[in-house]
């Protein structure tokens, strides 16, 4: 079970956001620049596999043409 697991896709992005304003300022030592990126890594994969599940209920909740829903691509709609 990963520590990201009950972040939302705001909470990930908010601390990646941190995470990067650090990295800019470029006076951290190796060791915790390092530790930053991987966890600014991480938390990259977690945003996208939260953007992927986001993007499948989207394709889920589409209507149609009869006011109905069906499954569509996401460029479809």
């Amino acid at each position: 079970m990963s520590d990201f697991d009950d972040l939302s896709l705001e909470q990930a992005l908010q601390e990646l956001e941190e995470i990067v304003q650090k990295l800019e300022e470029g006076t951290l030592p190796l060791e915790e620049t390092v530790s930053l990126y991987q966890r600014g890594r991480a938390l990259t994969e977690h945003c996208q596999h939260l953007l992927d599940d986001i993007e499948l209920r989207v394709q889920q909740l589409a209507p149609d043409a009869d006011g109905g829903q069906t499954v569509v691509s996401f460029e479809e709609g």
